[in-house]
This record gives structure tokens, C-alpha cells and sequence, in this order.
């Protein structure tokens, strides 16, 4: 491992606001349950970024809405590290960080704890359908976790994903809310979706059709 990524390892176990788990089978498991009570120490709604990367979107959405709390997962420490500073420098106490696998969120979450899910330009896994985080894999792993209601947000870049996504929301029955197949001309003044991140100003720059969709699995 570089120095420059062992340092920052290093820096985010030190971070109050940044949790670690790789060992699954240890005898101390996570305290499922106990994000409102003893980690953001209120009762707000619990909002989870899945493959957060550099946190851009976590902070964002922090930012516009300060009444409620965000949990920004990733597996890439380094990544983390980069939004974890940065809410240090902005001060904001309503976000978390936590350094897992995403298949594992079920041994951290309490049935019903989760208000919302945010996927944001997460990889489309072209050649492999179960790892697709809107794959109905997943939303069998979401499913128990969310309050009855609670929208699992997704945008991306990828029309293969926005596509395949669509098929899982009419086959399985899904709540749909809202289906953008432009978010910079459909919805150019929308606070939440105009939040980019380093990768969406990328695929900008490559002129990407940015896609959003917005559904409910009860």
C-alpha cells in the first residue's frame, strides 16, 4: 500500500465520525439499532449513500438538510478519507462515514431504520446483473431495513443501468416516483440532483446524459 493511502488508513481510524468493519464474524458485532440513540444522538431520518466514494454527495445533501442524518458507505478507505476531511473543514455533524462491504448492511441496520437510499453513479456491472446495487439481490437486502415508504434514489450516467433499473421496478411491482431521462434539462434548478460529484463532472465533459429514477419497494 502507498505511504500517502496508509496514512490516510491510519487518519480515518482515528475519525470519530467514521466507522470500520471487515471482521463479519466477530464476536462484537456492530450495534445494529442504535444510529439515532447513541451515534447521531437524535431522532431525525437515517439516510444511507451506497458506494459513496469521495462522500460529494453525502455532504451535499447534508448541507441542504440539516435535519436529517447521512451515512455515506464505501469499501475504498482512501475515498472516504477525502469526504471525511472535508466535513471536518465544513463543520457539519449530521454525517457519517462507514468503511464495509454493502452486501453486509444487514448487520448494521435494525429493521425499519433507514429512511432513504441514495445510489449515485454506482458501477453499472454491465456484465453482471446480481452485482447491479438496484439488482433485486440487493433490494432483497435493502428491503427489511427501510421504513415502509422509504425511496431508493438512483442516478447515473449509464442508460444500461437507468434501463435495466426500470425493468427490476416494473417486474417486481415497484412504487415508481419519478423517472428523469435528463436531469440537466428535465430538471435543471433541482437542488438535490444539480449535487455532482468528481465523476458526473467527467462524464459532463464527455457530454453523458445524466438519468435519475426515484422508487419505493413498499
Amino acid at each position: 500500500m502507498p505511504k500517502v493511502k496508509e496514512q490516510r488508513m491510519d487518519e480515518i481510524r482515528s475519525m470519530e465520525h467514521v466507522f470500520e468493519w471487515t471482521d463479519y464474524n466477530s464476536k462484537n458485532p456492530f450495534p445494529k439499532g442504535s444510529w439515532n440513540s447513541k451515534i447521531f444522538k437524535n431522532e431525525h431520518p437515517v439516510v444511507l449513500e451506497l458506494a459513496c466514494g469521495k462522500g460529494e454527495y453525502s455532504i451535499g445533501l447534508g448541507s441542504l438538510y440539516p435535519n436529517k442524518n447521512f451515512v455515506g458507505f464505501d469499501i475504498k478507505g482512501n475515498r472516504i478519507w477525502v469526504g471525511a476531511t472535508k466535513v471536518l473543514e465544513l463543520g457539519l455533524e449530521n454525517i457519517r462515514f462507514f468503511r464495509a462491504y454493502i452486501d453486509h448492511l444487514g448487520q448494521f441496520f435494525e429493521k425499519n431504520e433507514v429512511d432513504e437510499i441514495w445510489i449515485i453513479f454506482p458501477d453499472p456491472q454491465l456484465k453482471k446483473d446480481r452485482k447491479k446495487l438496484t439488482s433485486p439481490k440487493f433490494l432483497e437486502l435493502y428491503r427489511p431495513l427501510l421504513k415502509k415508504g422509504a425511496t431508493i434514489n438512483l442516478k447515473t450516467d449509464s442508460p444500461e443501468l437507468y434501463e435495466f433499473t426500470k425493468e427490476v421496478i416494473q417486474q417486481e411491482n415497484l412504487i415508481l416516483h419519478r423517472d428523469v431521462g435528463d436531469v440537466y434539462k428535465e430538471c435543471p434548478n433541482d437542488p438535490e440532483l444539480s449535487i455532482r460529484t468528481y465523476y458526473e463532472g467527467l462524464h459532463l465533459k464527455k457530454d453523458r446524459t445524466i438519468r435519475f429514477l426515484s422508487f419505493s419497494l413498499t
